[in-house]
């Protein structure tokens, strides 16, 4: 990793951007396999592989996070996989086979936002559901949208709802850890992040219960109704 001297940082980032909102900051330890695989059809950067470490920022208001990825990428040697500017979010996925570099690059971000992985905002579980032995004619249409695997006639389906949307990756990696699942969707940016699991019964229940639990384990502040 590269190890900035202060007097250089304050040269290439002469002005913090103090009025951004850290929507989203979360680590993945190793993106799980089919994850990975799905990223890669989405992704518009450098494709991740299964089992590297990666991390998922959200901001308000979204151009901020091209400085981010500026600052990401001057302070280690991360690989940006998919950056996402909307006018109200901007979204940035980095990943490296080394943990510290991705690690490192966080911290950058976070120092130069001022702020602490606290700072986050607390992901929010807005929808989740079960539907039990799919019908034929609906799993058509699942599978006519999803980037992942397909589901198939008579498998349950687990759709999970979050904001602020980037935290569903890392539900999507737990439930993918936790269970011999189908990732069939999951839609990492918006008002709102969307999972779509499918599999066995058992499976998708004990999927189901990973992914709720990581949401609920992250610490961060409330959101407010204005952001």
């Amino acid at each position: 990793m590269r190890l900035l001297p202060e007097p250089l940082k304050l040269a290439m980032w002469p002005t913090r951007m103090s009025n951004l909102t850290l929507r989203t900051y979360v680590f993945l330890d190793a993106l799980q396999p089919q994850l990975a695989s799905l990223m890669g059809t989405v992704s518009r950067g450098f494709l991740p592989t299964p089992g590297i470490a990666a991390l998922f920022t959200e901001v308000a208001p979204g151009m901020g996070i091209n400085r981010l990825t500026d600052v990401a990428l001057k302070a280690t040697q991360v690989q940006p996989g998919m950056q996402v500017v909307e006018r109200a979010f901007g979204m940035l996925e980095i990943h490296h086979r080394d943990q510290g570099e991705v690690r490192q690059a966080g911290s950058a971000i976070l120092d130069y936002m001022q702020l602490k992985e606290t700072d986050r905002i607390k992901p929010k579980i807005v929808s989740d559901t079960i539907i039990r032995s799919i019908e034929p004619y609906h799993t058509q249409l699942i599978n006519r949208i999803r980037f992942g695997m397909m589901i198939l006639p008579g498998q349950s389906l687990f759709i999970l709802e979050c904001e602020p949307a980037a935290y569903i990756a890392y539900a999507a990696n737990e439930a993918e850890k936790a269970a011999n699942i189908n990732l069939c969707e999951v839609q990492f940016f918006g008002a709102f992040g969307r999972l779509y699991i499918a599999g066995g019964e058992a499976d998708v229940d004990a999927a189901a219960d990973a992914a709720k639990k990581a949401l609920q384990s992250i610490q961060g502040k409330e959101p407010t109704k204005d952001k």
